[in-house]
């Protein structure tokens, strides 16, 4: 029999949920952590349903009777991550009772930092009823409590798996924001978010196409940059203010870019601007903040985009530019892997953020515990 004091040893698989900003759908990893590195087991994917997606939408504003909508949609977003991980598990052949705990971000609807709270929608508890496993959820709320900007997160992660000793790496994450690592081995790791990612193209794809994406960037591909229109966007302050700092869609969307627009614009030539709005303002914080890597790593939903890519390239001519395929761990699902070791960090009694990153004033672990 253990005594009392002797702890139980922490079985090393976890699950990494991910449901990011551009409110497509749910990433589901299982991971294992025997060795120290993630190793990635299973992963499965599950796309949100139309009405989920704009009832999400909606809450990204204040509206009618909105804590009464948001909770439900709590819910529903349980049951759905509760699907992903029965998906991944069986892929896996695993039980549940083979996993340490589900790393959950939750649906972000709202990210007010300087208000002191980030809202992302979930009900751990109900996920933990559902799937009989520990779930870790709310990370951000504590490094916020900490005076940081409870984003980015992933640095941490991003340091962890990718750092080279004589390599000066960047790392790029591309989903609805946008947001680097600098990976400097001559220097502490530091990261921000530098802006929209895909999210004003899926919006305006989906306002003038009905379609949630540009796929490949075929129609920005189509369309002429806007030189006029992208000087106008370029003046957000956001874009001027130093690290550390995040955003999301409480900043840019779709009535933020209206305010740009006069209406005579080929809708094309709007898509292509605002690929190259993602494409400039991540190689000018690389380019002002991170000083002259010799690699970019880019991850997230916007590596499929061959025009935002080419565009990025072209802004950092002198830099290799890759997906992170290319160091082991594939390009869509490295966010999910981060949240699956975010978990395994509050496990373990780990610090999860990196002050320097987020602005927090010290290192905190992340996350609250929903037993199963």
């Amino acid at each position: 029999m253990r005594s009392p004091t002797e702890k139980a040893e922490v079985v090393p698989l976890f699950i990494g949920l991910m449901s990011g900003t551009s409110l497509d759908g749910i990433d589901a990893v299982l991971v294992d952590f025997s060795s120290g590195a993630p190793q990635t087991l299973a992963t499965a994917w599950l796309p949100y349903s139309p009405l989920l997606r704009n009832q999400a939408l909606r809450l990204q504003s204040a509206g009618n009777n909105e804590l009464h909508t948001a909770a439900l949609l709590a819910n529903d977003l349980a049951r759905l991550y509760a699907h992903a991980v029965e998906n991944v598990l069986a892929k896996a052949h695993a039980s549940s009772t083979q996993v340490t705990a589900i790393g959950c971000h939750g649906q972000t609807v709202r990210h007010q930092p300087d208000s002191g709270y980030s809202l992302q929608l979930n009900n751990p508890a109900l996920l933990a009823e559902l799937t009989k496993i520990t779930v870790i959820a709310d990370f951000r709320s504590r490094d916020i409590a900490a005076g940081g900007q409870g984003a980015p997160l992933v640095p941490a992660f991003h340091a962890e798996i990718f750092s080279s000793p004589n390599q000066h790496r960047v790392i790029l994450n591309i989903g609805g924001f946008a947001n680097l690592t600098d990976l400097n081995p001559a220097k502490p790791t530091r990261g921000f978010d530098c802006g929209p990612g895909n999210v004003l193209m899926d919006a305006w794809i989906d306002a003038i196409q009905g379609v949630q994406y540009d796929k490949g960037g075929n129609w920005a591909n189509h369309g002429a940059i806007i030189p006029s229109l992208l000087e106008k966007l370029m003046t957000d302050n956001f874009f001027h203010s130093p690290p550390p700092k995040s955003c999301g869609r409480d900043g840019f969307n779709m009535l933020w870019l209206s305010r740009f627009l006069s209406g005579n614009e080929n809708p094309a030539d709007i898509q292509a601007t605002l690929a190259e709005l993602t494409a400039l303002t991540s190689a000018q914080a690389i380019q002002q903040w991170c000083g002259h890597p010799d690699e970019v790593f880019v991850c997230g939903g916007g590596v499929h985009n061959a025009t935002l890519m080419c565009r990025l390239q072209h802004h950092l001519p002198g830099c290799r530019i890759a997906s992170t395929d290319f160091l082991g761990q594939p390009s869509d699902w490295v966010e999910a892997v981060a949240f699956a070791w975010l978990a395994w960090r509050t496990t373990t009694g780990q610090p999860g953020n990196l002050p320097a990153v987020t602005g927090a004033h010290g290192p905190r672990i992340l996350g609250a515990i929903y037993p199963a």
